[in-house]
C-alpha cells in the first residue's frame, strides 16, 4: 500500500508506508541546511491592491485526494478540512501571475471560548505542514478546542504550487574525503542549479522567506482574523521572526521552537551547526559504546567514532552497496555522512538505536558482508538519494538561495573544508560544502535585519544539533520583550509536541491558553517535571552552550 502525496498542480509521488517515519526524519533534514550584492528590495504593492487576496472566500472540503492518500485520510479522520488560497507570485505585481497555497484546518469546538487561529509551519524550509494540525491538537490538550489549528504548505512546498527541479536525488551530500570527491560535488551542484533554472526559473526569484511571510498575512486576512497566533519549528521559527518584523501588529501569541538566528539564514545555516553537530555525534557514540554487545560498534565513544571514520574511508575507495537488485543503493564518502547527520536529529533511545543499526549495517558492508536495510532505512535511503527526494530538496534550496547570497568561488569552500577537516573529519566536509546556491542568481531582497522588539516565546534545547542554543540566546537578546524557555541537557531539535517533555509542553500550553508570557525565563530539565524559574532574562553571556 502506498501513500499519495502530491500538489494539486504537480505530479504524484508515492511514498511506501514502511518509510513514513524515515521520511519524516528526512524532512527534518530539510530543517532542518564571491556573490554579487543583493539588489534593492522590490516594490511591494499597497495594502488596498492586496485586499482581493485577503478577502477571498475559501472553499473548504475534504483533504483526501484519492484512495492512496494516507495523509489526507488522516486529516479527514481528525476532522480537518482543506482549502487552497490564492496569492500573488510577485507581491510587487499583484495583478500578475498567481500561485496557490494548500491549507488544512481543524476548527475550534469550544466556540464560546475560542481564542483564534493558530497557524503552523514545520520548517525545512520546504517541509510540508498540511498534516501537522492533528499532532498540535494532541499537544494542546484541553486547550485544543479553543483554537482553529491551521497547517499551511508554504509556497512551492507540499500541495502548494510546487518547485520541483527534477533532480535524481535530494541534492544534499558531503564533500567527501579528498579533492576528487569535492570536484565531483562542484559539478553536481552546478548541474542542480542549472536544472532548477530550466525547470522553474520563473518561480525561483520569489521563493524567499519575506514572500512566505507576505503569504501568511494574506492567509490571516482570508481566514477573517485581525491577528493570528503562530507556532513555527526550526526554519518555521525563522519565518515567524520575519513575520514579527514585517507585520508587527498582526500577531497575537507566537512560539518560536528551535529558532535559528536570522543572520544564519540561507546558505549560512549549515556551517553554523558544526560544533553542536559534533557534540551530538559524541553523545551518540558514547550511547552506542554502552551497548557494544548489541551493535558491535566499539566499547568506547572513541572506538565508535574511529569505526565510523573507517567506514567512510572504505566507502571512498569502494562504494558500499545496501540492499539488492533494483532496490540497491550505493553509498560513497559523500553519502555515508548524510545518513549519520539525519540520524542525529534527536536523542531519544529509539532514534539513537535506529542510527546504531544503520551504522552497524554499513560497517558490515565495509567489511565485505551483506547489508540488508530495514524497510524504514530503505525508504530513507531512496528518499535521500533517489528522485523522490527532489521536490523537498528543490524547495529547500530555492528558499535558502533566495534568502541570502552564497560565495561563488569553489575555492572558498575548499579552503573552509580543509581548514576544518583535522578537527571535524566527518561533518566539516559536509556542513562547509558547496551547494547549488553558489551557482544561483543573486537574491532579489536584502537579508532580514531584526529592528523591532517582539513579545514571543522562544524554545531552545542546550544540545540542539540544528539550531544551536547560542542562537536561541542571541535571538532572545535581540528581542528583549521575548522569553526564552530552555530545555537543559537534551540534544534535540524540535521540542513542543515532538520531544515529549511535559515541562516544555505545559509551559507552552499555559502561554497559548492565557496569552501571557512567563514572568521569567523558564528552564526545564531533560526528564520533564515542572517549570523552574531561572532569574532575569537570559543574555548571551548567561547561558552556556552544552
Amino acid at each position: 500500500m502506498a501513500a499519495l502525496r502530491r500538489s494539486r498542480t504537480g505530479p504524484a509521488v508515492r511514498r511506501p508506508r514502511a518509510g513514513r517515519r524515515a521520511v519524516a526524519a528526512a524532512l527534518a533534514l530539510a530543517a532542518c541546511l564571491g556573490a554579487t550584492a543583493a539588489t534593492t528590495a522590490p516594490g511591494v504593492a499597497a495594502a488596498d491592491t492586496l485586499d482581493r487576496f485577503r478577502r477571498q472566500r475559501l472553499d473548504w472540503h475534504g483533504c483526501r485526494l484519492g484512495p492512496d492518500d494516507q495523509d489526507g485520510a488522516a486529516l479527514d479522520l481528525a476532522g480537518a478540512r482543506c482549502a487552497d488560497v490564492t496569492v500573488p507570485l510577485d507581491y510587487g505585481n499583484p495583478r500578475g501571475r498567481t500561485i496557490t497555497l494548500a491549507l488544512s484546518r481543524i476548527e475550534a469546538t469550544d466556540t464560546r471560548h475560542r481564542i483564534g487561529v493558530l497557524l503552523l509551519n514545520d520548517g525545512g524550509p520546504g517541509a510540508p505542514t498540511l498534516g501537522a494540525p492533528p499532532r498540535v491538537r494532541a499537544a494542546l490538550g484541553e486547550t485544543a478546542g479553543r483554537w482553529d489549528i491551521v497547517g499551511m504548505d508554504a509556497r512551492f512546498a507540499g500541495r502548494s504550487t510546487p518547485v520541483d527541479c527534477g533532480w535524481p536525488d535530494g541534492g544534499f551530500f558531503s564533500s567527501g574525503t579528498g579533492r576528487a570527491a569535492f570536484e565531483r560535488q562542484v559539478a553536481l551542484h552546478r548541474d542542480r542549479a542549472a536544472r532548477c533554472r530550466d525547470a522553474a526559473g520563473d518561480l525561483l526569484p520569489y521563493a524567499g522567506t519575506r514572500d512566505t511571510a507576505r503569504d501568511m498575512d494574506v492567509v490571516r486576512g482570508a481566514l477573517g482574523e485581525r491577528r493570528i497566533s503562530y507556532l513555527g519549528v526550526s526554519y518555521g521559527a525563522y519565518l515567524g521572526t520575519v513575520y514579527t518584523q514585517m507585520f508587527p501588529g498582526r500577531f497575537d501569541r507566537m512560539v518560536l521552537d528551535s529558532a535559528p538566528l536570522p543572520s544564519h539564514s540561507g546558505p549560512a545555516l549549515l556551517p553554523n551547526q558544526l560544533p553542536e553537530q559534533e557534540r551530538a555525534f559524541a553523545a551518540w557514540a558514547d550511547w552506542a559504546a554502552a551497548r557494544h554487545t548489541t551493535y558491535g560498534l566499539g566499547r568506547t565513544g572513541a572506538e565508535v567514532s574511529a569505526g565510523i571514520l573507517r567506514t567512510v574511508e572504505t566507502a571512498a575507495a569502494r562504494p558500499l552497496v545496501v540492499g539488492s537488485g533494483a532496490d540497491a543503493v550505493e553509498l560513497d564518502d559523500t553519502r555515508v555522512p548524510v545518513l549519520l547527520f539525519v540520524g542525529l536529529q534527536g536523542d531519544s533511545d529509539p532514534e539513537r538505536a535506529a542510527l546504531a543499526e544503520q551504522m552497524a549495517m554499513l560497517a558490515a558492508a565495509a567489511g565485505g558482508g551483506q547489508a540488508a536495510p530495514s524497510p524504514a532505512t530503505a525508504a530513507l535511503l531512496h528518499f535521500l538519494f533517489g528522485p523522490q527526494g527532489s521536490p523537498l530538496g528543490s524547495a529547500l534550496q530555492a528558499v535558502l538561495c533566495a534568502d541570502r547570497a552564497a560565495p561563488r568561488d569553489p575555492e572558498d569552500y575548499w579552503r573552509r573544508i580543509e581548514g576544518s577537516r583535522a578537527e571535524h573529519p566527518l561533518f566539516g566536509p559536509m556542513l562547509n560544502g558547496i551547494s547549488p546556491c553558489a551557482f544561483w542568481d543573486a537574491p532579489r531582497e536584502e537579508p532580514l535585519e531584526v529592528r523591532r522588539d517582539a513579545r514571543v516565546l522562544i524554545l531552545a534545547a542546550t544540545g540542539d544539533p540544528r539550531s544551536p542554543y547560542r542562537d536561541g540566546v542571541a535571538l532572545h537578546a535581540t528581542l528583549p520583550g521575548s522569553r526564552l524557555l530552555t530545555l537543559r541537557g537534551a540534544n534535540q531539535h524540535g521540542l513542543y509536541g515532538i520531544h515529549g517533555n511535559a515541562c516544555v509542553d505545559d509551559a507552552v500550553n499555559a502561554y497559548l491558553a492565557g496569552g501571557r508570557l512567563p514572568d521569567t525565563d523558564p528552564v526545564c530539565p531533560a526528564a520533564g517535571a515542572s517549570v523552574a524559574p531561572s532569574g532575569p532574562p537570559a543574555r548571551s553571556s548567561d547561558r552556556p552552550v552544552t
